[in-house]
């Protein structure tokens, strides 16, 4: 496969690291996040307005750049290396191709336009708070009991078409408290003919609740969404639209979206690793001229450039997006790991950078894993544990000589 970029992909990534540079990065981290968004707002309309970034997979006749996953995997790589608290994941790689795939003509006209534009930012509210699970990355979701299942829990939707009131309550929604936009998955039929539809919620509609939570990464904001008679829009003619395949789909390019910006945090964290240990000194010598430290670092290097390559492959082909996620979510992990430890004392700071890494990507596998539930569902799909089939009934010693 090739995997050179093109120079439009160049471009992108050149303009997004250079704006990040000034604007963004670890350092800006403290005040984004203490701000009621959890972001930057400034430097949203900077990355919206300027480089049309929540468009880049968007269509042309909604504002859009026309550009496929790949150029939006590549924005996420360079945000995930700056660490960048945004809602660009939440409204351009979860909600947005939703809205696209099924909403209505005059839907699509009134909303992506305006998260083009980065005017609007969305958030998909999921009961159960598996993202994984409701996204079809870490099992099936066509039988809804991650939302409930039609009896007590989850979100139900009551009333006549045309007139729905949503009650329930979803926790663990990405950008929610802040999301102009609730794309929220419900119940509907009542049970046993119970079936999930996905629901259009403005952020200020009557009856809704949205409380900001403690995470783990703070560049993450969590929500609990409480819904009490909210008035609600179907999204789509209501009673066609086949809400659980839709979610799979998006899920998978989500996952490889999602696997790039993960490649990103990996890369951020080693190349800022490689740096220290280049100042560092002990013994009266630099850290990094130690040989063990070079073993650990190429290992790590190793590392994140084979999880890079499955990231713009799945980009490409997001049928393996989970696979691309579960590697790239353990690049990750161990890199940002190693990271603090090569770091030494001062990485265990609340003052240092590290920590942000390491918090980064144990979010990232709680919210979007873990990483065997990936793989192991992957491999149930790929029908690796099913009836041998003819390929794999060939005599022992039939092989390549």
């Amino acid at each position: 496969m090739d995997t050179a970029l093109t120079t439009e992909q160049h471009e992108i990534r050149r303009a997004l690291r250079d704006l990040l540079a000034r604007y963004g990065g670890p350092g800006a981290i403290p005040a984004a996040v203490g701000t009621a968004e959890g972001y930057d707002p400034a430097l949203w309309r900077r990355l919206a307005g300027g480089l049309g970034l929540p468009g880049l997979a968007l269509a042309e006749e909604y504002g859009g750049a026309g550009c496929t996953a790949t150029e939006l995997a590549l924005a996420c790589e360079e945000t995930g290396r700056a660490l960048l608290p945004s809602p660009l994941l939440a409204t351009a790689a979860l909600a947005a191709p939703l809205i696209a795939a099924l909403g209505t003509p005059d839907q699509r006209a009134a909303l992506l336009p305006r998260i083009t534009d980065g005017t609007l930012t969305a958030a998909l509210a999921l009961p159960g708070g598996s993202l994984a699970t409701a996204l079809g990355l870490t099992g099936d979701n066509r039988d809804g009991t991650w939302a409930g299942g039609g009896r007590a829990g989850g979100i139900q939707a009551r009333g006549k078409e045309g007139e729905r009131r949503l009650y329930g309550e979803a926790g663990r929604v990405l950008d929610g408290h802040s999301a102009g936009l609730l794309l929220v998955a419900a119940h509907t039929g009542g049970y046993p003919r119970s079936r999930t539809q996905l629901f259009l919620v403005p952020g200020d509609a009557p009856g809704l609740t949205r409380t900001r939570l403690t995470a783990l990464d703070e560049t993450r904001p969590l929500a609990r969404v409480e819904l009490r008679d909210t008035p609600a829009e179907p999204l789509g003619a209501d009673g066609t639209a086949d809400a659980t395949a839709a979610l799979a789909a998006a899920g998978r390019t989500a996952a490889a979206i999602l696997a790039a910006e993960a490649v990103g945090t990996a890369a951020g964290a080693l190349e800022r690793t490689v740096e220290y240990v280049k100042t560092r000194e002990q013994f009266g010598r630099a850290v990094g001229s130690f040989q063990a430290v070079k073993h650990r670092l190429a290992d790590l290097y190793v590392r994140v450039e084979a999880a890079r390559s499955a990231a713009h492959h799945a980009a490409r082909d997001p049928e393996s997006g989970p696979l691309a996620l579960a590697q790239a979510l353990e690049a990750a992990r161990i890199t940002t790991g190693e990271a603090v430890q090569l770091h030494g004392g001062i990485g265990f700071t609340w003052e240092h950078e590290a920590h942000r890494y390491l918090k980064r990507a144990a979010g990232d596998e709680l919210l979007f894993g873990p990483v065997h539930r990936l793989r192991d569902h992957a491999a149930e799909r790929a029908g690796l544990f099913g009836p041998a089939t003819a390929a794999s009934r060939v005599p022992h010693g039939a092989g390549v000589r």
